[in-house]
């Protein structure tokens, strides 16, 4: 077979007519920057996730860019990340001449360990950034306790869960990336909700601070050419918005789709030795930007990644070199060490997730895996 890690083409087949016909009005309009169909997205967006302002970008970078920006943090100052994430989490801390301070996370849940967060906080701590990783959300009712107990701003790093839901303990469910002071997003096209280039957007509770972001994303100006402060320029163009406004209309089933493939792989893999598959929350729902399994027993990764390409079967780490280790980023190991991150950094492999994945494929990965595992 020639599975696909992530099959676009086979879910734009299925919505082809509204994304050409979307695409078609920007076209015909030619209002292709600030368009009738940004506004038109951002607000539907805003809709699914029960009405918070919702403030587009040009990708999921800048989104946390600007979020760090709006919040007026100044040259190193602190903010508290998980190690084990993509590097933009912390790209952005550096860019702005803050300070990441990594935290180690769960071994099995893979979200930041809210355990030891407190024992990295300090006077110049400012932030946390949890991050919602492979489509579930981070612990964030102790972390927002936490950020209350220091005064500390909380930015969500939802680009891997949107549409995933939490629930806190008085019974109250929230959209990932909006109980925070900010949520970011991307719309990079393999994300559960992508477009067919680049987007990205922010969650704001607060009015002001949203009218904020939104001008930082454009110049600094809120009135065109009156630049009232440091801004940048980043947009959501019109056409990427209305692909995004179709694929928002499905973005529950895609999500449904996932977690239906993710049982399908719990129950083919469950009694195969040496392979742990993940562990779900008690209190987030996850919706699968990635099917994420951790190989133990001494089960040689590199060679059993090399076999299934073979057998027309991709595979993906994310992430094989933690934060700490990079060279952009590397500290001192007597200074702190991450035991989890380094041994998740040598287990973890996801394997082909989507909307249009089919049993029969994962029937055929899964006995590829057995496959090897048996020679």
């Amino acid at each position: 077979m020639n599975i696909k890690m992530v099959d676009l083409k086979g879910q734009y087949d299925k919505i082809k007519e509204e994304v050409n016909a979307g695409m078609q009005t920007v076209i015909d309009t030619s209002s292709f920057i600030n368009g009738t169909k940004v506004k038109e997205f951002t607000e539907n967006l805003s809709n699914y996730l029960g009405g918070i302002n919702v403030v587009s970008c040009a990708n999921g970078t800048d989104a946390l860019q600007i979020a760090l920006m709006a919040l007026d943090l100044k040259p190193d100052d602190e903010v508290i990340v998980p190690v084990h994430t993509y590097v933009a989490t912390a790209e952005v801390i550096a860019l702005l001449r803050l300070k990441p301070v990594f935290v180690d996370v769960y071994p099995d849940l893979f979200t930041i360990d809210t355990s030891q967060i407190e024992s990295k906080i300090s006077s110049k701590t400012k932030a946390i950034v949890p991050v919602h990783l492979y489509g579930q959300c981070a612990e964030m009712e102790e972390i927002l306790r936490i950020a209350d107990r220091y005064n500390l701003f909380v930015i969500e790093d939802t680009a891997q869960a949107i549409g995933a839901k939490y629930a806190f303990t008085d019974g109250t469910v929230c959209m990932a990336g909006t109980m925070g002071t900010i949520g970011t997003t991307s719309f990079f096209p393999s994300k559960n909700l992508g477009c067919f280039g680049d987007g990205g957007a922010m969650f704001i509770n607060d009015d002001e601070l949203a009218k904020k972001c939104h001008m930082i994303a454009n110049h600094g100006q809120s009135i065109k050419y009156h630049h009232d402060i440091i801004g940048c320029n980043s947009r959501l163009d019109s056409i990427q918005a209305s692909v995004l406004d179709v694929k928002l209309k499905y973005l529950d089933d895609y999500n449904l789709a996932r977690n239906e493939a993710a049982k399908t792989y719990d129950l083919l893999l469950k009694d195969v030795a040496g392979i742990t598959t993940p562990k779900l929350s008690s209190v987030s729902t996850h919706v699968f930007h990635q099917y994420t399994i951790l190989l133990n027993g001494g089960i040689n990764r590199s060679d059993m990644q090399e076999f299934l390409k073979t057998k027309g079967v991709p595979t993906m780490i994310y992430y094989p070199i933690p934060l700490h280790k990079q060279k952009a980023y590397k500290i001192d190991e007597l200074e702190c060490s991450f035991p989890v991150a380094d041994k998740l950094a040598e287990q973890v492999l996801s394997l082909p997730i989507h909307t249009e994945l089919t049993k029969q494929e994962q029937e055929y990965i899964v006995l590829m895996i057995k496959e090897f595992l048996n020679k």
